[in-house]
């Protein structure tokens, strides 16, 4: 896989160390086990996969060479580069200008981008319409259009099959960047609808067996439909893709349910003339990270950690996998454990900051979850690590455990 130049501050000498280790033992991903840094009496279970991805590294690089590469013209991003908040600071320290934040409200007015500007396109993608509002100040888009190919995979997907016939059913949240992105391009070669999860799609299963009226239909998806969706024809034919950072076992279990309404409408024999079995497009990055936490999650622990930006799709979804199984918190960097009595994590269903107290237990040795999503770099993993070892007399320092860590089998 192609190596990124990106800055050396983002990477971990030590997490890094032990991720080529474990990359290199298990080059094919075959072993989900987490990896054991056993400390004495704090021992960390570390994911074997976590931290950024391809589509990020790509996206730093083109960030970075933007800057380097127009000393003297106005850079601009979209939106949020990644939802990172360290990667973000650093781009604006570095002059950078957001166009508008996450939900599409606008900081920059159109009016002042000019022809000679740069603009970089995020990881998540763009609509059609602001791609076309940008054509028509002039703006130079596909030289630092960062947009992660998985996501460009589900477009070609949603492209396919408004080409074959079918309506393009969108697993995703609808606010997020990457979701409006993807209706944009999939309505305009498909009929498309959004549904956030199976409570949507039941209820768009129910309409399609003639359960559900139109007026409640309408009333729920009015927003979340491309324009002309007319239910009564353009649900005839469905194919399923995703937000590529929702968690894969939901996107599955929805195509699933999805197959099953058009085999109780048309039969098992005539499901293909109504199904589209899509290829999963969930990215592999975040189903490397959703397998590796379901690894963690086979290993008793005490309590979890993860690290991520609060509006992270993928990372809120490793929390809410682990917060199955242990008590989880759900913190942005090292600054979030105020000390060793209490930490400052975020609810991302209530969308706000809790404050806990005690939040590590008292046995001895104490077993930790520490993982991350997709945008966060590694040297704030390490940063927690440093942070949470600073309260323990450990038996042996991280040099010593480079030579001597093993796989929790």
């Amino acid at each position: 896989m192609k190596q990124f130049d990106i800055p050396l501050t983002y990477r971990s000498s030590f997490i890094s160390q032990i991720k080529n280790k474990r990359k290199n033992n298990d080059p094919r991903k075959k072993d989900f086990s987490p990896t054991l840094l056993d400390f004495g009496p704090i021992q960390f279970l570390i994911a074997r996969h976590f931290g950024f991805c391809y589509g990020v590294e790509n996206a730093i690089e083109i960030a970075y060479k933007a800057v380097e590469e127009n000393p003297d013209k106005k850079i601009y991003l979209l939106s949020q580069m990644i939802h990172n908040p360290t990667v973000n600071q650093d781009l604006r320290a570095m002059g950078i200008s957001f166009i508008m934040d996450t939900l599409g409200n606008q900081f920059v007015p159109w009016s002042e981008i000019r022809t000679e500007d740069v603009v970089i396109i995020p990881a998540f993608g763009t609509t059609l319409e602001i791609e076309e509002k940008l054509k028509k100040i002039g703006v130079e888009i596909q030289k630092y259009n960062t947009t992660c190919p998985f996501v460009t995979r589900v477009w070609k997907q949603s492209e396919k099959l408004g080409k074959e016939g079918f309506s393009v059913i969108i697993h995703g949240k609808s606010k997020h960047e990457e979701t409006r992105a993807t209706f944009s391009h999939s309505s305009e070669n498909s009929n498309s609808i959004v549904v956030r999860g199976m409570k949507e799609a039941k209820l768009l299963g129910n309409y399609m067996l003639g359960k559900l009226s139109k007026e409640l239909f309408e009333e729920t998806f009015d927003i979340y439909s491309s324009e002309g969706f007319n239910p009564d024809i353009h649900l005839e034919k469905v194919g399923v893709v995703n937000q590529t950072t929702m968690l894969a076992s939901d996107t599955q279990a929805i195509a699933d349910y999805f197959k099953q309404i058009m085999i109780q409408k048309y039969g098992e024999d005539k499901v293909k003339e109504h199904f589209a079995d899509t290829r999963d497009t969930l990215c592999y990055a975040t189903n490397d990270n959703q397998q590796a936490t379901y690894g963690l999650l086979k290993v008793e622990a005490d309590l979890a950690i993860v690290v991520g930006g609060f509006n992270s799709s993928n990372t809120s979804h490793l929390v809410e996998l682990c917060e199955e199984k242990m008590p989880t918190y759900f913190i942005s960097g090292a600054h979030d454990i105020l000390n060793q009595e209490c930490i400052r994590h975020f609810d991302f269903r209530r969308k706000k900051t809790l404050m806990t107290k005690e939040f590590l237990p008292s046995n001895t040795p104490l077993k930790m979850i520490l993982t991350s999503g997709a945008s966060c770099p590694d040297a704030v993993v390490d940063e927690v690590m440093d942070r949470i070892l600073s309260f323990f007399e450990t038996e042996r320092s991280k040099e010593e455990l480079l030579e001597t860590f093993s796989i929790f089998n």
